[in-house]
This record gives C-alpha cells, sequence and structure tokens, in this order.
C-alpha cells in the first residue's frame, strides 16, 4: 500500500508539472533556439520583460518595507485594541481569499477614471488605471500578505524581552530595531522578498484588468503570453513562459539554499 502511494504521489507529479514544464519547453523550441531567441527579443517581449522588472523591483520594495512595519504592528504594538488587531489580521489575509481578478476589479472601480478618486488623480496629471501605477498598486495588493506572514511568527517566537531591555537601557527605536530585532527577523524577510518576487512575476489576474493589456504601454509578461496564446503562436508563448518558470524556479532553489545556510548558522 505504502508503495502504491508513493508511486501515486509520482504520478500526480509528472501530471501536473513535470509534464506541462516539458511540453512548454518543447513548444518554446519546435522552430529551434533561433524561434526561441526571436520570441525573446521582439520588441514588444523586450518591452513587457522590462515592465515586469519595473513591477517586481517597486513592488518587492514597497512590500518589504510595509510588510515588515505591519508584523511589528500586529505583534508589538500594545496601543493596538485586540478587536482592531484581528481586524487588520482579516484584512491582510483578503488577497488569500478574493480572486485577484476581483481585486483588480475593485481597484479599477475605485481609482479607474470614472471613479472620483481616479478623475482627482488624472485632473494632476497621475494616472492610476491603465498604467504602471495601477499595475503596482494591484500586484501589491496580491503580495502584500507574504512578508507578514512571514515575519510575524518569528517575531511571536523570540518574543520581546529582548527588546525590552534595549528600552530600559535607553536605546531608540530606531537602533533596537537594527540591533536586536533585525538580526532575529533577516532570514524570515529574505524569505519573504524571493516569495514577493516569484509571486510579482506570475501575477496575471489583478494586472490584466488594472493594466487594459495595451502593448509596448502597460502589457506584462504574463499578458503577453496571454496574448501569444490567443493568437495561437506557441513558440513566443512558450519561450516567456519559459523563461518566467526558469526564473521562479531559480528564486526557489535560492529560498533552499538560504534555509540550508541559516540552519548551518
Amino acid at each position: 500500500m505504502r508503495k502504491l502511494w508513493i508511486a501515486l504521489t509520482y504520478l500526480v507529479f509528472f501530471l501536473l508539472i513535470a509534464a506541462p514544464l516539458g511540453k512548454m519547453a518543447i513548444g518554446a523550441f519546435s522552430e529551434g533556439f533561433g524561434g526561441f531567441w526571436n520570441a525573446l527579443t521582439r520588441p514588444e517581449a523586450l518591452h513587457a520583460l522590462m515592465m515586469t522588472g519595473l513591477v517586481v523591483i517597486v513592488v518587492t520594495l514597497l512590500n518589504t518595507l510595509f510588510g515588515i512595519m505591519m508584523a511589528l504592528y500586529l505583534v508589538r504594538a500594545n496601543w493596538i485594541g485586540k478587536r482592531l488587531k484581528g481586524l487588520l489580521n482579516s484584512i491582510v489575509d483578503l488577497p488569500y481569499a478574493v480572486s485577484p481578478v476581483i481585486g483588480g476589479l475593485m481597484i479599477v472601480l475605485l481609482l479607474g477614471p470614472d471613479s472620483t478618486l481616479g478623475a482627482i488623480f488624472e485632473g494632476i496629471g497621475l494616472k492610476i488605471v491603465y498604467a504602471i501605477p495601477g499595475m503596482i498598486i494591484a500586484t501589491l495588493f496580491v503580495t502584500f500578505p507574504l512578508m507578514v506572514r512571514e515575519v510575524m511568527p518569528v517575531l511571536q517566537e523570540i518574543g520581546s524581552q529582548q527588546e525590552e531591555a534595549a528600552s530600559t537601557l535607553g536605546a531608540r527605536s530606531w537602533t533596537i530595531f537594527w540591533k536586536v530585532t533585525w538580526p532575529s527577523i533577516r532570514w524570515a524577510v529574505v524569505y519573504g522578498v524571493i516569495l514577493t518576487v516569484a509571486r510579482s512575476l506570475g501575477e496575471f489576474g489583478a494586472v490584466l484588468v488594472v493594466s487594459g493589456n495595451i502593448m509596448n504601454k502597460t502589457q506584462t509578461a504574463t499578458t503577453l503570453v496571454y496574448q501569444d496564446v490567443e493568437n495561437f503562436n506557441v513558440t513566443a508563448a512558450g519561450g516567456i513562459a519559459l523563461v518566467l518558470a526558469a526564473f521562479s524556479a531559480g528564486l526557489l532553489l535560492l529560498m533552499e539554499w538560504t534555509k540550508r545556510r541559516k540552519e548551518v548558522q
């Protein structure tokens, strides 16, 4: 029976992961390396990859900053009541429960050109929806829980005794964070960053809704793959998708390496 379950596990792994990846690689190189290279170097692909990189960098920076702050508030802030903390915890988990497409739609309804806030922003020359700011907000909405949920358990595990001792000795809040808190949470932050980058690379639904998928303007790598599939351009779609998959796999391997490094230390 045990061997049967092991065999079924490998079969599911093959059908759900290995086989699709293999088929995608075959499609990417169906016209040889030249076709694969042309798919990556065409102008719309270069622009989509550049847009994806820009969104990933900005989202990762913002998510790291505000994710750490939110985790600290939820664990350490005694001035926040239990009910309010429970509400904030629920809001942090909202992207897990809500489809990214619905998240993108909420952003369009709140900040779109037909909304009051959207009209105000456009009046001062700042376009949110169907532009880069909206794409960043949509990706932030999807990835925000990742950093918070990595850092919070570590903060709860280490407790606040060392921080309170440092405060008693006269250390300021900023010094306490860098000298006491940061060394304890830095690996959790590294994990959160890796997960944020990987999730940002693969985000599709929310970005598709808020970006409009305008070629050479608001198109990301994932929405370009979607467009290529719609146009039956399998080689081009497979090439971009293979690059994204390889980069995400590399990030996961990096995460495993950091875990082993942490265990050694």
